[in-house]
């Protein structure tokens, strides 16, 4: 996949000051994950306003009532996803694209199918990922809760929205061996939730990650807009 290979070099000192404090600081681990996560110019998915703090240590909004996640969450989610270079990933709520590029850096040789439900975000997110030359990305307008039936399973779904339980389709749609990484809980406060389907037999394993919030899944299967 070919891709730039050092996009934004004047902020790759920053990165690379957000990867060790805050990342592997923090306890994150994969290799892969802090690379990706130094290789991607977060700037460039955020308002231009905005670009002098990419690297600060928060979400920061991005337009449309949604934010962009803090970079450590960003890093935890991805690393408990543990996608493989040839994986195949539905994630729900594309949002700026950051969360998608990062994946994408990861999977160069499997495919990154996002789901967006505004569609300025989803229009300014594609542009970003032509700039970054990502082009195993596949994008779609819509209901992310409802996944995406056609081209599952998925090796992982990441769903970067909160929602007040699980929702089926998704977990249907989980390949044997497959994570699905889901922020759940109310609106005020959520877990960060990790399922995994064995490779052999369909017994779900669920396990908890730590406190986190995040903007709402809006859907008719997790929180409607009234």
């Amino acid at each position: 996949m070919p891709r730039q290979a050092h996009p934004a070099p004047n902020t790759h000192g920053a990165r690379t000051r957000m990867v060790m404090r805050q990342l592997a600081g923090r306890g994150v681990r994969d290799q892969r994950v802090l690379a990706a996560m130094r290789w991607t110019p977060r700037e460039w998915f955020l308002p231009p306003h905005l670009a002098g703090d990419a690297y600060n240590d928060g979400p920061l909004p991005i337009g449309s009532g949604q934010t962009i996640s803090q970079p450590y969450v960003v890093a935890l989610m991805t690393e408990r996803l543990q996608p493989k270079r040839t994986s195949r990933i539905l994630e729900i709520g594309t949002g700026s694209g950051y969360q998608t590029a990062i994946l994408a850096y990861l999977v160069s040789g499997g495919k990154v199918y996002t789901i967006e439900r505004l569609p300025d975000l989803l229009v300014e997110a594609e542009e970003r990922f032509r700039r970054l030359a990502l082009t195993n990305i596949e994008t779609r307008l819509g209901d992310g809760a409802a996944g995406w039936p056609e081209a599952a399973p998925f090796d992982g779904i990441i769903v970067a929205a909160a929602a007040p339980r699980i929702p089926e389709p998704l977990t249907a749609q989980l390949a044997p061996g497959g994570r699905l990484v889901i922020p759940v809980g109310d609106l005020a406060s959520q877990e960060l939730v990790i399922l995994e389907r064995p490779a052999t037999g369909e017994r779900l394993l669920q396990r908890q990650a730590g406190g986190v919030r995040f903007v709402p899944l809006i859907s008719r299967l997790a929180f409607t807009e009234d």
